[in-house]
This record gives structure tokens, C-alpha cells and sequence, in this order.
């Protein structure tokens, strides 16, 4: 198996773990690798030492929020030259985010401005910037991701950063309450040639969600269309081999392909980062 989104410490926020136990614990359960995300810092050096001291294939990216200054194409490239394969749009200081009163480091700390960011349509004027960032992760063969944006703006990126010749698109766990995108919506996306995340995050911690509405999530997108991430490391949670594994079992129990949802989980995210 293949873990897309894990957190791991250091962090501002509080993990279960640090790079070292976390991927040590993916080697022992026999995972192929995994890609560490960080909302605010790029995680691209990190990767590089954790997968050369456990001799496992770890990658790294970039989360396009505060510490960025946002939508920041000279972040991408930084992060792009650097070896990182996924770029994350807004996330933790997405303006939508912020409107659902979920955490941010801003609203932690009074002495930091409290602005979010949105991308078109509904913030317009950074339109060439995001154009600049697809041009950028298309020549890197990169994956871009979409992060917590809202739907309009993830309908308008997928179609801007495909016309620029991006072609690892990944909506960032859509069925979540950020952007809370409805399945049928997530589907045609999906149609169009993005992959479409659902994780154990969401099957642990999301606000009255179940196995049943998960795997009926699941069933609408086309399991052919779905990464399987563990979007784990919080200290409330199983370890994050153990949740990516809990996440596959819970959908097949609930009569999901248990093989198909194995390629959800193992070759298909790999594929999606490998070049």
C-alpha cells in the first residue's frame, strides 16, 4: 500500500508522531511509501532524509497557505526545483476554511493578519499567478492538488490547469466539509481526468459521517476515479498505517470491491506521484 497525505511532526499542530516513527512504521507493515504533507511548510527536505534513512520512497510538496503568502508562484517553483511532487492549493488558510471555523494558524495567533485566499472566480485578480503555478507543476509533472477550496474555484482550476497541459490532478478530499462537494459534482470532475480523494481522516473525525455514506461517496465517483489516504497523524487517531488499512476494510465491509479498493490505496496513488 501507498499512503498520499500524512502528517507528521515537527508541526504547529500536534502529531502522533515525527517523520522517522511514521515512515518507519510504513516500512514495517510493508507499504510501498507515502507522501508527507505539512500546511505550512514545504515538506520536500524532510521527504529526502526520511526516505533515505528507512530506504523507502517518501515524497514531499507544498501547501499554498499563509507562510507562502498564498497563491505564490515563486513557492511552487522552490518547492518544484527541489524535487516536491504534489502542490497543494490553499488549504488551512483557504477562505473557506475560515468560513466553516476550522483551524488556521491565524486564528491561533491575534498578531498575524487573518487573511485568507481564494482563487478564481471568486478572487479573480490571482488568476495569472495560478496560471503561472500550473504552467510550472505541468513541466515538473507534478501533481496539483485542490486543497480546500470551494467547488466553483476547484471546477475553474482543474479546467484552467488542464489547458495548460497539467495532467496529475487530484481533488483534495472533496467529500470532506471543505468544500463539502457533493458526489454527483466530484463525479463529473472526476470524468474530465482528476482523481478524487476520500480518507480515514474523514471516516475518524468528520462531523456525522459513516461507513455507509462514505462507501456510497465511494460508489458514486467510480472506485476507478479514487485514491485511498489516511490524511492521519493526529494523536486521536490509529497510527497511519493502521488508518489507511481501517479505511479500506470499512469500505469493503460496507460491500465495496475489497481488490479494487486495494489499487485505491496502493498502486494507483504511487502511480500518481511517480515519474
Amino acid at each position: 500500500m501507498f499512503d498520499l497525505h500524512v502528517h507528521a511532526a515537527p508541526d504547529v499542530t500536534s502529531r502522533r508522531a515525527d517523520d522517522h516513527d511514521v515512515v518507519a512504521a510504513y516500512a514495517a507493515a510493508g507499504f510501498t511509501g507515502c507522501v508527507l504533507k505539512a500546511h505550512y511548510e514545504s515538506t520536500v527536505g524532510r521527504a529526502a532524509v526520511a526516505s533515505r534513512a528507512h530506504r523507502l520512497p517518501v515524497h514531499g510538496g507544498i501547501a499554498l497557505n499563509q507562510h507562502t503568502g498564498g497563491v505564490n508562484p515563486a513557492a511552487v517553483a522552490a518547492c518544484l526545483g527541489a524535487g516536491g511532487r504534489i502542490v497543494w492549493m490553499p488549504t488551512a488558510d483557504a477562505h473557506t476554511q475560515r468560513d466553516a471555523g476550522l483551524p488556521s494558524l491565524c486564528a491561533t495567533r491575534t498578531d498575524l493578519s487573518p487573511h485568507a485566499y481564494a482563487i478564481p472566480p471568486v478572487a479573480p485578480d490571482t488568476a495569472e499567478d495560478v496560471r503561472a503555478i500550473c504552467r510550472m507543476v505541468a513541466e515538473a509533472e507534478a501533481v496539483l492538488a485542490t486543497g480546500h477550496l470551494s467547488t466553483a474555484e476547484v471546477r475553474w482550476l482543474l479546467e484552467t490547469a488542464r489547458g495548460l497541459g497539467v495532467r496529475r490532478l487530484l481533488l483534495t478530499h472533496p467529500g470532506y466539509r471543505v468544500p463539502d462537494m457533493p458526489a454527483a459534482e466530484a463525479a463529473a470532475l472526476a470524468r474530465s481526468g482528476a482523481l478524487v480523494e476520500i480518507t480515514a481522516f474523514q471516516l475518524l473525525h468528520q462531523a456525522g459521517m459513516t461507513p455507509a455514506r462514505l462507501a456510497a461517496y465511494a460508489d458514486r465517483v467510480g472506485l476507478e476515479h479514487i485514491v485511498l489516504s489516511s490524511d492521519a497523524g493526529q494523536p486521536d487517531s490509529p497510527s497511519p498505517p493502521e488508518a489507511l488499512e481501517l479505511l479500506v476494510d470499512t469500505l469493503a465491509r460496507e460491500g465495496l470491491d475489497p481488490g479494487a479498493l486495494r489499487a485505491c490505496a496502493s498502486e494507483r496513488p504511487e502511480s500518481l506521484v511517480t515519474r
